[in-house]
């Protein structure tokens, strides 16, 4: 049977002018790639490294925020994976001021205020993680050194106890 002009120009129409198409196996997995990178991202809180330094222990309830973290194990003083000090070195020594991790927080402190929003908005917040070991007078040096380099709020890290059940320990 032959075909009106109408029923032609019809059938060419719907040829042009096809349905698009999303491929569905791809956009799949692009998905699946995304949700698996936010949820190893969302973490809120920095997770401390603890398995080079055993930290003292206290019933505190209050939650650590994201803040530069200086480790002190019994070998090394570590400020965001990089060694900036000796521990027998700085023990030794009769300065007060640790050249090294001035010079790492001084850069650390420059790094914050250029990635902060607004000009001077660098907190000053750091903790330091030290070994329940860790003699005060190094901690005292290290403390003196964080407060040279404009680190005015110093934190302690310290592990969890469980409480008892039937009151305060």
């Amino acid at each position: 049977m032959k075909m009106s002009r109408r029923a032609k120009r019809m059938e060419q129409h719907h040829k042009r002018h096809k349905t698009a198409e999303i491929n569905l196996v791809s956009m799949m997995d692009i998905f699946t790639i995304l949700v698996f990178f936010l949820l190893v991202n969302s973490s809120t809180v920095e997770q401390l490294p603890t398995n080079a330094v055993k930290l003292p222990e206290s019933i505190s309830d209050k939650k650590p925020e994201e803040m530069l973290v200086v480790i002190v194990s019994d070998s090394d003083i570590v400020v965001a994976g990089r060694k900036v000090a000796d521990v027998a070195t700085v023990v030794t020594s009769n300065s007060e001021i640790i050249p090294g991790l001035k010079q790492e927080l001084d850069y650390q402190a420059g790094k914050a205020g250029r990635r902060s929003a607004a000009p001077g908005d660098f907190n000053g917040q750091i903790m330091i993680m030290g070994d329940k070991v860790v003699p005060y007078k190094l901690l005292k040096k290290i403390m003196m050194t964080c407060s040279q380099a404009s680190y005015s709020q110093i934190y302690l890290a310290v592990e969890q106890m469980e409480t008892k059940a039937g009151g305060a320990t």
